[in-house]
């Protein structure tokens, strides 16, 4: 009976040892990516450009693990729900996070990523509106704080690099076009995820409380929601995703929100879990 028993126990343990190796016999890693069509995407293309897969031909911002024609080191992907990435970390060899939630979990990219893509302004986060609503002075007041030289500058002293204006000329933070008197003592809702979203509209509140405009930032966790309540109309903007995403949400979801400009990129990111150095790859 021992004697089954270690024969057994040593066939589990190379099983195991096998299936942490890749096809040439090297030990394999465990790598997080987003589940979201463009995000996931984003983290392909990264990991392409490191060299590590390849994707084919034509696989562009819709790619996914099914688009991949080499792997050489053999990774193995989990998908996971975007904002649930840094919970995992642990449990993988390397993770790949979008800025805001890394920021959010108290990872500084500045320090902890390994590598980032670069500030590809294709990727700038936006501020959107339901259809129709492009032209309102509310949005017009919106746009105009968040696209002022002090946001500008919040972004670039408080994220040193991990989120980047995009913004090409910044303003005063009001649109000479706004009637800001018939805007006193209204409200402007926005949706957003806590950061930097969030923080950096902390900064276009201050702005617009100079024209006794109210804003009132609403935080979500989740990528779905912003998007609903804008369409629905319950809140009057939101300001949390990226163009291609947002295209990608509409043609999914049948809803009808637009861009009305893009504040900020931030490029995404792989960090590591168990692993703590890409050299690994090497």
């Amino acid at each position: 009976m021992k004697k089954v028993l270690a024969l057994a126990l040593a066939l589990v343990l190379a099983l195991g040892i096998f299936a942490a190796c890749s096809k040439d016999g090297a030990k394999s890693y465990t790598i997080a990516v987003p589940n979201d069509t463009t995000n996931e995407a984003r983290a392909l293309l990264l990991l392409e450009d490191m060299g590590l897969i390849k994707l084919k031909e034509g696989a562009g911002i819709t790619a996914t693990i099914l688009d991949i024609v080499e792997n050489p080191h053999g990774i193995e992907f989990k998908e996971v729900e975007a904002a649930q990435i840094p919970n995992v970390l642990q449990d993988v060899d390397f993770a790949i996070i979008n800025s805001n939630y890394a920021i959010a979990a108290q990872i500084n990219p500045a320090e902890k990523a390994l590598r980032q893509e670069g500030a590809a302004s294709a990727y700038g986060n936006i501020v959107a509106v339901k259809e129709g609503n492009e032209e309102t002075a509310k949005t017009k007041a919106l746009v105009a704080a968040l696209e002022s030289q002090k946001v500008a500058d919040y972004i670039k002293t408080t994220y040193t690099g991990s989120v980047v204006s995009t913004v090409e000329n910044p303003g005063t933070g009001f649109d000479d076009t706004v009637d800001y008197a018939s805007l006193a003592g209204q409200t402007i809702t926005v949706a957003a995820s806590p950061a930097p979203h969030a923080e950096i509209l902390k900064i276009a509140k201050e702005i617009l409380n100079e024209k006794n405009i109210t804003l009132d930032i609403k935080e979500f966790t989740d990528y779905v929601q912003p998007n609903n309540v804008v369409d629905s109309g319950e809140v009057d903007a939101n300001y949390f995703q990226h163009l291609p995403y947002l295209e990608d949400f509409n043609a999914q979801n049948g809803t009808k929100v637009v861009s009305v400009g893009a504040i900020h990129v931030e490029p995404l990111g792989i960090y590591g879990g168990k692993q703590t150095s890409l050299d690994v790859f090497a």
